[in-house]
């Protein structure tokens, strides 16, 4: 086996004494050599050198071990000059090598046709050409490295004083393979942990975008900046899900070439984003999967020169909101580090859109409730002890528990808002939104909208998408106020949200499902207008569930020192006044006037006398009620005089104080109008203030 130099053979009388030296030396020059080396290549190359002097191979072979994963990887250095080639990874109960590195003895085998232990392994080594090797244990006082293997392509046999040399040499080799190993996991964690920190300040960066950017283009462009420091990229598209269509909306583009605002608006099902948006999955598309399953963005594609793709899906908990896009110019630029980076961004992303929608929805209940708050109510409790008023209260404890729909019905002035808030107050939706409409002040062609809201482009002036008031009430009350106005061609659609609580916005297809209590009121004869055909009879019925009747103030003067009260207080801090005595005449006139006004005027009848009054006595302008006064029901003729008053005012007060035309007090009344106005002027009628 050993080859001693012609000189060593010259030189020493005794060929074991060279043979000896011969390894000695090469002990040394291995020992060298493996001071010098910088790689695992560069050491194995220096070690055949130094060996074939004295040893005959023909491959040199490192195994290297990896527990964890019960596998080892393989490196073989061929003398004939094919280089330092890497083979697969073999399980280590495969191979000569696992059993070495179990044991930790060494493995001569004198022919491979003969050793039936690995068959796979031998007939491989016979491909080779190899027909007897040796292999040893690489262990140092930490570890087991793996084998040192010397394989020849004809029989060789190793004596004791051989394997003994031998694991002196893996020894040597062990600690250096070792080191390297070492060295080269150092730099690894070096460089991964390099990468972990610059993959942090990425993902922070985007953090605080998202904290600090509400608005989504100026998102999408601060996340391309930051993700430009990590990845290289042309283009971040984001797209969100329109549930009505049933497909992606691009709302927001950052790209290199600056033209990314051309593509805002955008409509794709089929397109990358769409693929990655459906199963929630991450894709990483090339050139041919954009042209061949995308033909729809194709062209876009082209236009950006946009040649790969990496698209994630934007998803918080159960919700799968939209998609984040990156693009980039040229082919398989997406590794799957880079994909890691770009789901980890997705996931911010996603958290900052949700947020946005969040505080959109949020911001537009703001609107509409600090549009309430600025609403003027002429009074927020309701006053009174009477008879009637006891009753209407105990109909309120009643029905609020309950999910029926109500109509309050009544005068103009009597109340009939706060009976709505006190069903609500009551129920158990109290912790919900109240949204309040007023069917009659609002335009007819803006009720659709201001009832279901609208989508972007639904008509001229719809430029982004509105919540209707069904969706800001879902969980609470709707009160529609005055819905006796409401037009007859939006009546129907007003039925179908009372019985299947679902509806569509306008512009939209898409069914969206609410669950809204109804509470109407009207001053207005809902009957006739069903006979006179100018109100839906089975809208009526589907209101008409609970019936609330108000009483005018007129019916419960009793309330009316109660209410005075309730007014002089409310007003005394903010008028900065100190009224402290309401005077008994001044009372018993208030309970003499007919009030067509109702609440809603003694409420202003007080306001003006705390403007009038400058001690502690209210000063009531009774001048103005002298016409009013009603008379003493000692005069049958007088009674019944009033009672013809009281009814045309009551039927004035139900009008809005309108005389002709067909919602007219005059129809009403089955009269003409100048046979109204000449009944007014004999009755003593005058259209107050108030109305």
């Amino acid at each position: 086996m050993w080859r001693v130099p012609p000189a060593v053979r010259q030189s020493c009388p005794n060929a074991a004494e060279s043979a000896s030296a011969a390894r000695f030396q090469a002990l040394l020059d291995v020992a060298e050599s493996i001071t010098a080396c910088r790689g695992l290549e560069e050491l194995f190359r220096g070690l055949a050198v130094h060996l074939q002097r004295v040893v005959s191979f023909y491959a040199l072979g490192l195994c290297l071990v990896h527990p964890d994963r019960g596998v080892t990887s393989a490196r073989v250095l061929e003398t004939s000059g094919t280089g330092f080639t890497t083979l697969p990874g073999y399980p280590i109960d495969d191979i000569p090598s696992g059993w070495v590195i179990e044991t930790q003895q060494p493995l001569i085998v004198a022919d491979t046709a003969a050793e039936n232990r690995w068959p796979h392994a031998m007939a491989e080594l016979q491909e080779r050409g190899l027909v007897s090797f040796c292999i040893l244990p690489l262990t140092t006082a930490c570890r087991r490295v793996g084998t040192l293997g010397f394989g020849s392509r004809e029989p060789v046999r190793y004596s004791a004083e051989d394997v003994a040399f031998l694991s002196e040499v893996a020894k040597l080799v062990a600690v250096a393979v070792d080191n390297t190993l070492n060295f080269d996991e150092a730099r690894a964690t070096q460089r991964q942990l390099s990468t972990e920190r610059g993959h942090l300040r990425l993902l922070l960066e985007v953090a605080n975008a998202t904290v600090s950017k509400l608005e989504l283009p100026e998102l999408v462009n601060a996340v391309s900046t930051s993700l430009d420091r990590a990845i290289s990229h042309h283009s971040v598209t984001l797209a969100l899900y329109d549930k009505d269509h049933g497909d992606l909306v691009v709302h927001a583009v950052a790209s290199k070439s600056g033209d990314g605002h051309r593509h805002i608006g955008a409509r794709f099902a089929g397109a990358a984003g769409g693929e990655a948006f459906s199963p929630e999955r991450t894709f990483v598309f090339d050139e041919g999967d954009l042209r061949d399953r995308f033909p729809d963005t194709a062209a876009a594609l082209r236009e950006t020169r946009i040649r790969s793709v990496c698209a994630v899906p934007l998803v918080v908990g159960d919700c799968g909101l939209g998609t984040l896009t990156v693009g980039h110019r040229e082919p398989d630029a997406f590794p799957p580090e880079a994909v890691a980076i770009i789901e980890a961004v997705g996931r911010q992303v996603a958290m900052a859109v949700a947020n946005a929608v969040a505080i959109q929805k949020l911001a537009e209940e703001r609107l509409y409730l600090e549009s309430e708050i600025r609403t003027e109510h002429p009074f927020r409790e309701i006053g009174g002890d009477s008879a009637l008023l006891r009753a209407v209260l105990a109909q309120v404890e009643t029905v609020a528990p309950t999910v029926a729909t109500v109509l309050v019905l009544g005068e103009t002035g009597t109340g009939k808002e706060l009976i709505a808030r006190a069903i609500h107050d009551r129920s158990a939706r109290r912790v919900r939104t109240f949204v309040k409409v007023n069917c009659a002040a609002i335009p007819a062609a803006l009720l659709e909208s201001e009832l279901f809201g609208h989508e972007r482009g639904a008509f001229t002036d719809a430029v982004s998408q509105k919540i209707g008031r069904f969706e800001l009430a879902d969980g609470g009350t709707l009160f529609l106020d005055e819905v006796g106005e409401l037009p007859l061609e939006l009546q129907p659609k007003l039925l179908r949200v009372l019985q299947e609580q679902e509806f569509e916005r306008l512009g939209g297809t898409r069914t969206i499902k609410v669950d809204v209590r109804i509470v109407a009121a009207t001053n207005r004869d809902l009957a006739r207008l069903v006979e006179e055909q100018r109100f839906r009879d089975d809208l009526y019925y589907r209101l008409n569930v609970f019936p609330i009747h108000v009483p005018p103030l007129r019916e419960r003067t009793e309330d009316i020192p109660a209410l005075v009260r309730f007014f002089v207080q409310r007003l005394a801090r903010p008028m900065n006044r100190h009224v402290e005595v309401v005077p008994s005449e001044a009372l018993k006139a208030l309970r003499r006037y007919a009030w067509p006004g109702n609440v809603r005027e003694l409420a202003n009848l007080v306001e003006r006398a705390m403007i009038l009054s400058k001690g502690r006595t209210l000063e009531i302008p009774l001048a103005e009620l002298g016409r009013w006064q009603r008379p003493d029901h000692g005069d049958r003729a007088a009674t019944l005089r009033a009672v013809e008053r009281m009814h045309v005012l009551r039927v004035l007060g139900e009008t809005n104080w309108t005389l002709g035309g067909p919602r007219g007090a005059a129809v009403r009344l089955g009269v003409k109008r100048t046979t109204l106005q000449a009944l007014m002027r004999r009755l003593g009628i005058t259209r107050p203030r108030a109305a």
